[in-house]
């Protein structure tokens, strides 16, 4: 019997696999679709531009700390390992007080011993006109005393449903003492 139990599973394998491909079913979980799922919308590109304002002082901050850098970090001058949460205002123009857009929810941490470095990873979460309920998410490395930083748009929910793209931040102004920040945001992006 079990020299036949090596012949008898090739047997069993090979019908297998030939169901499998003569009926093209697959598992359960598993389900084809087609490649243009939003038959009805052809892809755009979409350039938007707003400011991004870090407020980590005062009595109302949108941007706290939630874990400081290690105490014996021989690189102070970068805080390495330091990670803050975000829930930025994003507004039309550089003044607080513009018409508000949405918000930055999120995270950054600072990531590089050598510079200014940081690892972000926030939504874009808009809440006016079309876009209100749709997000854009960014996750990429921002060296922030470089003029111009380029960061990943890789993906998005409502409007922007299967997006692609990039975002350019420049910092419009920076207070040293306080840490807080505005940044203007183009962000260039590929949609339905």
């Amino acid at each position: 019997m079990t020299k036949y139990f090596p012949c008898l599973l090739l047997t069993l394998l090979m019908v297998f696999t030939q169901t499998f491909l003569v009926t093209g079913e697959g598992p359960a979980f598993l389900k084809s679709v087609k490649r243009n799922p939003m038959k009805t919308r052809t892809e755009k590109l979409s350039h938007f531009r707003f400011y991004w304002h870090d407020i980590l002082s005062g009595p109302n901050p949108t941007a706290m700390k939630i874990i400081p850098p290690s105490a014996n970090n021989k690189t102070a001058a970068t805080a390495f390992g330091q990670v803050n949460m975000i829930d930025d205002p994003l507004t039309e123009k550089p003044e607080a007080g513009s018409k508000l857009l949405g918000r930055a929810q999120g995270f950054y941490g600072l990531a590089s011993q050598e510079e200014v470095g940081l690892i972000m990873a926030m939504n874009f979460a808009f809440t006016t006109g079309k876009y209100n309920g749709s997000t854009l998410t960014v996750l990429g490395r921002n060296a922030v005393f470089e003029k111009v930083r380029e960061m990943p748009v890789i993906g998005g929910s409502g409007v922007f449903r299967f997006t692609r793209g990039y975002v350019k931040a420049s910092t419009h102004s920076f207070d040293n003492k306080t840490g807080n920040a505005v940044v203007e945001y183009n962000v260039h992006v590929l949609h339905f």
